[in-house]
Order: structure tokens, then C-alpha cells, then sequence
């Protein structure tokens, strides 16, 4: 089934860190920040008229810029059976200044024993897996003549040169929807996941990954060839009109400004479920995912302290988001709001308030 790209914004950018870009560096401002990798040669940009490229914060530059974080995203507080967990909705493709976690997600962190991510990018062993996984296999061509000259004549205008040469297409597309706002300093290198990565592994604590990175790749790949076309095919279109831009944009601001209302309304907006063909690979990006997600929470809450989870906000709307889905289990589920209660739709408690203000 094709997947126009729009509908893969919020997912596939979480990929890239691992395929394409620089992982930022993170730790607990009191400790000395873990090593990461650089940025890969061929990915920087030589033309001037190109955005430059992302460069990795040092450790005080990191220690600066955690003092003066502030809140983005999406808070809630879990409870149940003694324990409490924390469940934070993120994005994957950011400003740099966004990816420092606030006071409150900051707090919310170093209390809890262990971190849940999607896809923990710093472990080696899911890399290896997710490149292999993203290699264009050798066994003929993958795109029509014209489609190919497409990608790369795109590639080449993104200043991304012959760095995605080598990757399968579906995932050549999504990253250059995913770099497309880079001149607005809105880079995947700045993703939010990888840098509580970062940070928990230098906390010394256990980092665990939801899924597989077999599950999220199979979610970008077209099943068969007119599948894959089509993805290709879709994801330029909506560069060149504009439509992924907008999309994305809309959607990074409303995380950035904590604006669940705006996120909640993603499927009014995004131009997405229009044919019943979009809302079955809708169900299948969120819905499916998220009672998957849920069940591994879950488990995980009830064999630690605490466990702090940071997915993708999509994962948090809707009735079959993930706030939803741990309140049908028993969970006491508290949205934190870092300004004000986030209005109707928004699973919380009953009082509606955040729980730091009480």
C-alpha cells in the first residue's frame, strides 16, 4: 500500500539520524557528555546558498543551553499500582534550541529509573539493523528511468549531492522531506528523541526501544514497485507544491508552542484521510502502533520505578492515542501543562490543571 509522504512526517524523520545527519550530543548537564558520531563527509553542504550544516553543540554549549530550556511538547503523568511513569510527546525534526528539555520534562526524566523511546538511535545494535534494513538492494533498479532522474535532480537541488545514493528510494524521499525546512533551522539532526537518548545513557540509566526497526521500516516501503513509484512519485509532488512544507511546519510549531488543540485537530488538517485507502495506512502509522506501544509501556511500568516515554506527539491524539489507551488500563492519566490545561479532547485528570501548579 503506498503511503503518501505527508502522512510518514512525524515517523520517518526519527530514521534519519540513523541513515543520514548528524546525532546531537546530550547528557546530564553535571556530567560529561557522551561521545557521539560526526556527521557524515558527504552530507555537508559546499554551495553557499545551501543551509550549513549542523554543527554539535560542545558540552558547555549544552550546559548553557540547559539552563535556559524551556518546555515544548507534551506532558502527561502516570499512574497506577504505586508506581509512577511519565509519557512525553516529542518530534523528530526540530530547531536546536527545542531538543534542550525544560524544567518540568527535565524533572520528569531524572526521576524516573528508566527511558522508553520508539527506536533507542544510540544503540549500536539497532543501527546496524536499521542500515541494513535502508540499503538499496544490489537486485536490479528500484524506480522507473524518469522517477530515478526525479529523485536525484531533487536530491541535487537540496544540496544533499550523492549522500542518499545507496538507500532505497522510499527512504531517499523521506529524508528529503524531512531536511525541507532546514533553511528555517529545522534540522532531524535536532530531534528530540535522540538527545534524551543521549542524555539518559550519560544519566546511567537503561534505555529501551518499543519497537523494531523492522516494523518502522516496513511502515516507509512500498510493498511492490507501482507501490514504491507512487511513494516517490506522491513525496515530490508534495515537495514541489509546497504541501510538505506546510505540514511540517504547522505541525513542529504546534509542538514547539505545547499546542495539543492544534495537534489533536491533525487529521482536519493535514489533507491525509481523505480516501479509505489513507485511512487504513493512517490506522496502521498510529492506531495499531499505539495499542502495541501501550502493551510495552505497560509492562514496563510495572517492572520499574518509573519510566519516562518520549514518542511522537501523533502518538498521543485522538481516542486510540496513547493517554487514551493507558487510561482504558486502569492508568491515572494527568496531563502536566506548561501554561495552561489543554482544553477539551486532551485525556487528564480530573481537575483539568497541571500537576506542578497545583
Amino acid at each position: 500500500m503506498a503511503l503518501p509522504i505527508r502522512r510518514l512526517l512525524a515517523h520517518s524523520a526519527l530514521l534519519l539520524s540513523a541513515c543520514f545527519g548528524l546525532p546531537a550530543t546530550a547528557a546530564d548537564p553535571v556530567a560529561e557528555p557522551p561521545a557521539s558520531a560526526p556527521a557524515p563527509a558527504a552530507s555537508q553542504p559546499v554551495d553557499p546558498a545551501c543551509p550549513p550544516a549542523p554543527v554539535e553543540p560542545t558540552a558547555e554549549e549544552v550546559r548553557q543551553a540547559m539552563a535556559q530550556a524551556r518546555d515544548h511538547g507534551l506532558l502527561w503523568k502516570l499512574k497506577r499500582d504505586g508506581r509512577t511513569s511519565w509519557l512525553y510527546g516529542t518530534v523528530h525534526v526540530a530547531q536546536r534550541d527545542w531538543m534542550f528539555p525544560g524544567p518540568a520534562v527535565m524533572a520528569a526524566l531524572r526521576g524516573s529509573q528508566e527511558l522508553a523511546l520508539e527506536l533507542d538511535l544510540l544503540d549500536p545494535l539497532i543501527i546496524e539493523r536499521l542500515t541494513a534494513l535502508t540499503r538499496q538492494p544490489a537486485d536490479g533498479p528500484l524506480l522507473p528511468a524518469a522517477l530515478a532522474e526525479r529523485l536525484g535532480k531533487a536530491e541535487q537541488q537540496a544540496c544533499l549531492g550523492g549522500a542518499l545514493q545507496g538507500l532505497r528510494p522510499e527512504i531517499r524521499v523521506a529524508t528529503l522531506t524531512a531536511l525541507v525546512l532546514r533553511s528555517e533551522g529545522l534540522d532531524p539532526s535536532w530531534g528530540v528523541d535522540n538527545f534524551l537518548a543521549s542524555m539518559a545513557h550519560g544519566m546511567g540509566k537503561k534505555v529501551h526501544s518499543l519497537e523494531s526497526p523492522e516494523r518502522q521500516i516496513k511502515l516507509l516501503l512500498g510493498d511492490d514497485a507501482a507501490a514504491r513509484a507512487t511513494i516517490v512519485g506522491e513525496g515530490l509532488d508534495e515537495l514541489a507544491q509546497g504541501q510538505a512544507q506546510r505540514t511540517l511546519r504547522r505541525l513542529v510549531n504546534a509542538w514547539a508552542a505545547s499546542d495539543y488543540a492544534t495537534l489533536a485537530s491533525y487529521p482536519q488538517w493535514c489533507d491525509c484521510l481523505n480516501s479509505a485507502e489513507q485511512r487504513q495506512a493512517m490506522r496502521k502509522l498510529l492506531d495499531e502502533r499505539n495499542v502495541a506501544m501501550a502493551a510495552a509501556i505497560a509492562r514496563l511500568h510495572q517492572r520499574a520505578r518509573g519510566v519516562f516515554v518520549a514518542v511522537g506527539s501523533l502518538h498521543m491524539i485522538g481516542p486510540h492515542g496513547l493517554p487514551a489507551l493507558l487510561k482504558a488500563r486502569g492508568y491515572e492519566v494527568e496531563w502536566v501543562s506548561f501554561t495552561a490545561p489543554p482544553g477539551p479532547g486532551a485525556e487528564s485528570a480530573s481537575s483539568g490543571r497541571a500537576a506542578h501548579s497545583k
